[in-house]
């Protein structure tokens, strides 16, 4: 079962299943480390301000809409 990547909580892990948006939008988090498969931590979701993620031992900050259309599965 997939859930947004914006309802996982500060300190858990999730691998990207699916990226439910446009061409534009996938590009952009592939450039960024986020591909389908990918294990992501959540470092920052405190329901306001930026989003911010582990991959890959980088810190990756993106908006919350973007995140919203990140379906996960948590690990």
């Amino acid at each position: 079962m997939t859930i947004p990547l914006s309802s996982i909580s500060e300190g858990l892990k999730a691998k990207l299943q699916i990226i439910n948006g446009g061409r534009q939008l996938r590009t952009r988090l592939a450039a960024l480390g986020l591909l389908p498969g990918t294990e992501v931590e959540v470092i920052q979701n405190s329901g306001k301000g930026p989003f911010v993620l582990s991959v890959r031992g980088s810190r990756i900050v993106i908006g919350r809409g973007m995140a919203s259309q990140v379906e996960v599965e948590q690990a």
